[in-house]
């Protein structure tokens, strides 16, 4: 870090979500710089790092690593290379944020929470932004306090206008009930044993070949049950929103109640047109408390073992979609070093 205390950030992968937290550690948060942009395609990391000064372009996420002035690493290249990245950043001792999925299974998952534990210290924080929503913030603290009793059951809805063309059944899972799998294990503090996949007839709007909305159920260790409603081409825009339904009450957030408009037509207000826009703040607040943590030599936040669990949870997800059956999440024990 520079004398002031600044974290030198290098930004791997410039999609969607790279351009994004790019532009939220040069626009947005306190304490970090980007130091060093990283994507495949040489032009598009150039553009990137053109916009922030300082910041100078790579294709080899090794080198920039190695960079003197990169202290951290932000990882939001697609999902099969992180295990790579990952296993290079440790070999530079840098702490990590990744973007979900950690890795896309729970083999590699594995590879890199043992060579973690190899290093004898926590390296990676997992990019659950769920966790730094306000609202389920406010579940959180409601549930862990116990004045509802305890949660028997979590109803949740994830709901997207579209999806891209090449979006596949296996992606409702992986890419989106993937979050609902974080969520409910951190709201219960339970593990995820059993997963069940009910399809109804698909939507005429989904692509074809997607078996589009779909009915997760989750069962945990703690005997709770959760239902997710995954419906990503409903049409109308981008909802997320969980009930936990307790031994002494209920308690629902992702209605989106903020302004209410009457008029002549009718009355309403809006709805998020995607995950972004319903998300920002979380973002903001979770690569927020990467940096504050990071600074003071702490790591905070969705660990290794989370993004371990969400693939080993994934996985039985999407046998359970091909199968129609119930299916028994398989993974390892948790180690001390995560506890």
């Amino acid at each position: 870090m520079t004398q002031q205390g600044t974290l030198g950030v290098a930004v791997i992968g410039t999609g969607m979500m790279g351009a994004d937290h790019v532009r939220r550690i040069n626009d947005v948060i306190s304490g970090a710089r980007v130091a060093a942009v990283v994507d495949i395609d040489e032009a598009r990391a150039k553009h990137v790092a053109d916009g922030v000064e300082g910041a100078r372009a790579y294709t080899d996420p090794a080198a920039a690593m190695a960079a003197p002035d990169v202290d951290a690493v932000l990882i939001a290249s697609p999902g099969p290379a992180h295990e790579a990245a990952l296993l290079t950043a440790f070999e530079h001792d840098l702490p990590v944020l990744c973007e979900k999925p950690l890795t896309p299974d729970p083999a590699s998952a594995l590879r890199v929470l043992e060579a973690e534990q190899r290093l004898g210290h926590r390296r990676v924080q997992v990019g659950f932004m769920r966790r730094y929503d306000s609202e389920f913030m406010k579940l959180k603290s409601l549930l862990a306090g116990g004045e509802l009793g305890r949660p028997l059951l979590l109803h949740c809805r994830h709901r997207n206008a579209s999806v891209h063309s090449y979006f596949t059944s296996d992606m409702l899972i992986t890419d989106s009930v993937v979050h609902e799998m974080d969520q409910s294990r951190w709201l219960l503090e339970q593990e995820i044993t059993a997963v069940t996949v009910l399809r109804p007839a698909p939507t005429a709007n989904a692509p074809e070949g997607l078996g589009d909305p779909q009915l997760v159920i989750f069962e945990t260790d703690g005997g709770a049950l959760v239902d997710v409603e995954i419906f990503v081409t409903c049409g109308f825009g981008y909802q997320v929103q969980a009930e936990a339904v307790c031994e002494r009450g209920t308690a629902r957030v992702g209605d989106a109640h903020g302004m209410l408009i009457n008029r002549a037509s009718g009355w309403g207000g809006e709805i998020a047109p995607d995950f972004v826009a319903r998300f920002e703040e979380a973002y903001d607040r979770e690569v927020q408390a990467w940096v504050n943590a990071t600074r003071r030599g702490a790591v905070e936040g969705p660990s290794t073992w989370d993004g371990y669990a969400a693939a080993a949870v994934s996985e039985a997800g999407v046998r359970a979609q091909t199968t129609g059956e119930r299916t028994v999440v398989e993974m390892i024990e948790r180690p001390a070093f995560y506890s």
